[in-house]
């Protein structure tokens, strides 16, 4: 379900629980099963038919959306503003609804998942603009990791990309990430006694921004996405 994708692994975990799916006539009740070719899967009904080649974009997120498929509140995602050409996609990670740039789409929910993967050591890379008297020892030593309220955050690479511009009004910092917690730049800054104001991710693993305008989206060509991902073949 999730390589055909419908919904990633822990979605298709909800939706077997859920009675959503069905094998040879049997509602599934367990994700633990060894499915062949030869089964007739079905979920709400429908035949789930061979996955398509994976395929990878590159999304340029603005402020004001969710990274989501459906919010209870009624505000507005990402995926209600992508161009109708796309195919449904889900993302590669998540930015918060007041962070921009770059967000990775696919078609296959393995690929996400493999990206996702503290394993595979993707670094997330940011610009990040912060108020505040910006102690430098102080975000050097980030590198070691940080523990705030019992919430322990590993390895944060982060520079001024102006040392000779550090006042308390808005400076600019570039950042680093290897785990990517829930809104972990912002507890961190403010840990640090600063207040992010603008943060705009830049790089993901082997894609980066580039040009892309906000609310732009291109597709990776297949060759790059074999270079990452070389369980797409």
């Amino acid at each position: 379900m999730a390589r055909a994708g419908l919904c990633s692994r822990r979605d298709a975990e909800r939706w077997i629980f859920d009675g959503r799916v069905t094998i040879d006539g049997v509602v599934l009740n367990t994700p633990a099963i060894i499915v062949t070719d030869k089964m007739e899967i079905r979920v709400d009904g429908k035949l789930l038919t061979d996955a398509p080649a994976p395929r990878l974009w590159i999304y340029h997120k603005p402020v004001g959306l969710l990274t989501t498929h459906h919010d209870p509140q009624g505000r507005p995602t990402i995926f209600e503003s992508l161009p109708s050409s796309l195919p449904r996609v889900i993302s590669i990670g998540r930015l918060d609804l007041n962070s921009e740039g770059l967000i990775l789409l696919t078609n296959d929910g393995e690929l996400s998942r493999y990206a996702e993967l503290p394993s595979t050591g993707w670094a997330r890379s940011y610009q990040v603009r912060v108020y505040g008297q910006v102690d430098e020892e102080a975000l050097a030593d980030l590198v070691n990791g940080v523990t705030i309220d019992g919430i322990s955050y590993g390895r944060i690479e982060a520079e001024l990309e102006d040392p000779s511009y550090n006042t308390r009004s808005n400076t600019w910092l570039f950042m680093t990430l290897y785990e990517g917690k829930n809104r972990e730049i912002r507890k961190v800054m403010e840990h640090l006694g600063l207040r992010v104001n603008r943060l705009i991710r830049v790089a993901y693993g082997p894609f980066s921004l580039g040009d892309l305008e906000p609310g732009q989206v291109k597709e990776v060509s297949r060759a790059d996405v074999l270079k990452a991902f070389p369980e797409a073949e």
